[in-house]
């Protein structure tokens, strides 16, 4: 399905989706366009439902994965609606082209700390045309002039006489109104909820037991599914026996589908012991005799040759070969997991003429098109009802789980849920891509850099949306390479490369994507560099910020809140790293304690210019969830291949940062006016390389590669 949402055919999408005209906020009407009462109430776009008891309804595009923006979108539209906070309910969105997300050419797809980035505009509008729409159905009722009036808390206010009127009891003659075809937004020193930290509205249902996430779904005579997949990586069924699957209790279907085999049942643990009980023979395919030592092998030879050039300024090549003060590194970071704490689940169930799918996912896009190409049915016959999501990172913008579910339903004409163990979300994700770096890097003697050059070599995420990405971009992958050609520092000889390889290991986007190596990769070069060069790793960078007022303010922020300068009690060390990622500047201070060849991060201070605010909760938040994601990464985070397969099996061997051993994270935000970037993911990006050139500072000793090993 390809959606290319024109402003016409987005406006006509709306009229035709029932009674009320339905328009994005930042569409201009078509000249006939105008808004009809609807069930008593009044919906000026797809975005907004008043009601006559003047509560109102928010529609909800972007997926909560606790990430904050169930609350953070619609105070996007509620400052601009001038409406009260207290009076306001959300609904998940259906999956529907006209919710789609501008940055994604139109896709229902929460990922990129793109959220905020791209429906802030959107979604602002969407408020303002409404309460314009109302201003001008209270100045027709009491037949004043409209710029008389103003708004407060779900009210139109007269001033001169004392009036005032909800939002509910102007319904009908607001959907009368034409629709502005342009609008003013308010100016942010105007603002009453943006930038406040207002209470998140996912939590009380969290709290209370009655969010309803994907594994909490249930349905009519729904049965339960395992999927037994090859254990080897392109691997497929050869043949299989299911008697004994289909002697275990409770099992009443074995059946086979495109990604597997699945043991339906009457509820999980019948489910699993039956795919415990399955015999099968599998064809394993090429990659039977694939490791990571093979893998690895190749990406060395590739990193020996030139790659496609995604940034070159100065002469890299002639300072490489002139310049007799240089340093020269191989960075490497592993294949990792997403590891979300709910595992991949689906509830599918396909009817003759409807696909139902009830699922935790971070694109209604995908997950209808998956549904379409297992059920067979069209885009109008797939309904997807969304739920909370318990973690995503990345993982659940793809359709494999809900492919599962459909062909399953449709093999078995039931409602079924498909639940994948731990073991099956550990060994069969899409993992964020193993990297091989190399770096070359001068400076001169004066101190000051004058050599930088980087080659990454890792498959192309680029290609995974679009298979001739690459053709159209010279060889480089914009996405592999964010992160390093965005580079803030000043360096007059600077050249970065790519090159594509892939040893044919699933891969797909892992939070904070190719900025979740170079992060690390460049921040503990440029540290190195510093001390080459003998100075402050902060001094050092600071001087090369000149024309990046926003980086260097951030930079001396987290110095000043970490008080980089004071001396550390006796056993603590600390190291600095700042970078750019999704339009958000991130500085960090991790201090660290190293005993009995374990590192622990005691504390970590960062600072972020994130552009304007719209909840400052979510944003410390984000900062904290995002710090531990990729401590866990860089301290434990690694998956392995020997024969075609995953070793890692569950959190056991893959493991994460438990409780007590979490770090104090302490946000500091810049005060900014610029357009709002990501936060969801940058933090993540920062950690790794902060906290190895704290190793450095207590150990001398650099790390080159992840996770960190001291012996």
């Amino acid at each position: 399905m390809t959606i290319e949402p024109t402003r016409r055919a987005f406006l006509k999408a709306g009229l035709a989706a029932g009674g009320g005209l339905v328009i994005a906020g930042y569409l201009p009407p078509s000249p006939d366009a105008r808004l009809a009462a609807q069930r008593g109430g009044f919906e000026p776009n797809v975005w907004i439902r008043i009601n006559a008891d003047n509560s109102v309804r928010i529609m909800l595009s972007m997926i909560e994965l606790g990430q904050g923006v169930m609350t953070a979108m619609p105070m996007l539209v509620a400052e601009e609606l001038d409406v009260d906070w207290n009076r306001i309910t959300t609904e998940w969105a259906p999956a529907d082209r006209r919710y789609g997300n501008p940055s994604f050419g139109g896709s229902q797809t929460t990922a990129g700390s793109n959220s905020t980035r791209g429906m802030w505009r959107l979604l602002r509008e969407a408020g303002a045309s409404a309460r314009a729409m109302l201003v001008t159905a209270a100045a027709q009722t009491w037949g004043v002039a409209e710029n008389t009036l103003t708004t407060e808390k779900g009210e139109v206010v007269h001033a001169a006489s004392g009036r005032r009127v909800n939002y509910g009891a102007l319904a009908d003659r607001a959907a009368t109104v034409p629709v502005p075809a342009k609008v003013a937004l308010k100016d942010p020193k105007a603002f009453r909820l943006l930038g406040q930290p207002l209470p998140r509205l996912d939590v009380p249902s969290k709290v209370n037991g009655t969010a309803e996430f994907g594994i909490d779904v249930q349905r009519p005579g729904m049965l339960v599914a395992r999927v037994v997949r090859c254990p080897v990586f392109g691997g497929s069924v050869a043949k299989f026996n299911a008697d004994k699957a289909k002697a275990v209790p409770g099992v009443k279907h074995v059946v086979q589908i495109s990604t597997g085999i699945a043991v339906v049942a009457d509820g999980y643990w019948a489910a699993s012991r039956g795919a415990q009980a399955l015999d099968v023979t599998w064809n394993e395919g090429p990659l039977a005799s694939l490791d990571s030592a093979a893998i690895r092998r190749r990406y060395v030879e590739l990193a020996a040759q030139p790659g496609a050039v995604a940034r070159n300024e100065g002469n890299a090549d002639v300072q490489l070969a002139t310049n007799a003060k240089q340093v020269e590194r191989v960075f490497e970071a592993p294949f990792l997991a997403h590891a979300p704490m709910e595992p991949m689940n689906c509830t599918a169930h396909v009817q003759a003429d409807r696909c139902d799918v009830w699922v935790p996912t971070q694109s209604q896009t995908a997950t209808q098109q998956a549904a379409m190409a297992a059920s067979g049915l069209p885009e109008a016959k797939v309904f997807v009802h969304t739920t909370f999501v318990g973690g995503g990172f990345g993982r659940r913008a793809e359709g494999d789980f809900v492919t599962d579910a459909v062909e399953t339903s449709k093999a078995v004409s039931a409602p079924i849920k498909v639940i994948w163990s731990r073991e099956d979300d550990t060994k069969h994700d899409v993992y964020r891509p193993v990297t091989y770096v190399r770096m070359w890097g001068a400076v001169d003697a004066a101190g000051n850099p004058t050599l930088w050059k980087q080659r990454i070599v890792q498959q192309s995420l680029l290609k995974k949306l679009n298979p001739n990405a690459l053709a159209g971009s010279k060889g480089v992958d914009a996405i592999s390479v964010e992160g390093a050609a965005n580079l803030p520092y000043a360096i007059p000889n600077l050249r970065v490369e790519y090159t594509e390889t892939d040893p044919g290991i699933p891969f797909g986007f892992w939070r904070s994507v190719g900025s979740s190596v170079n992060g690390f990769v460049t921040e503990a070069f440029i540290d190195e560099l510093a001390t080459t060069a003998g100075k402050d790793p902060y001094q050092f960078r600071r001087g090369l910020l000149a024309s990046h007022p926003r980086h260097r303010a951030v930079l001396d922020l987290v110095a000043e809140k970490s008080e980089w300068t004071k001396p550390l009690p006796a056993g603590r060390f600390r190291g600095i790293a700042l970078h750019e990622c999704f339009g958000s500047i991130i500085g960090l201070v991790t201090e660290i304690s190293i005993a009995n060849g374990t590192v622990r991060a005691h504390k970590v201070t960062c600072a972020v210019d994130c552009g304007w605010i719209v909840n400052p909760d979510t944003i410390k938040a984000q900062m904290e969830g995002g710090v531990i994601y990729g401590l866990s990464a860089a301290l434990r985070g690694q998956i392995t291949i020997d024969k075609g397969r995953v070793v890692q099996s569950h959190f056991g061997d893959y493991q994460v940062v438990r409780i007590q051993e979490a770090p104090v994270v302490e946000t500091f935000i810049v005060p900014s006016t610029e357009a709002p970037g990501g936060i969801g993911e940058p933090s993540t990006a920062v950690i790794a390389g902060s906290l190895v050139n704290a190793v450095f500072a207590a150990t001398g000793k650099r790390i080159y590669s992840l996770p960190i090993k001291l012996s």
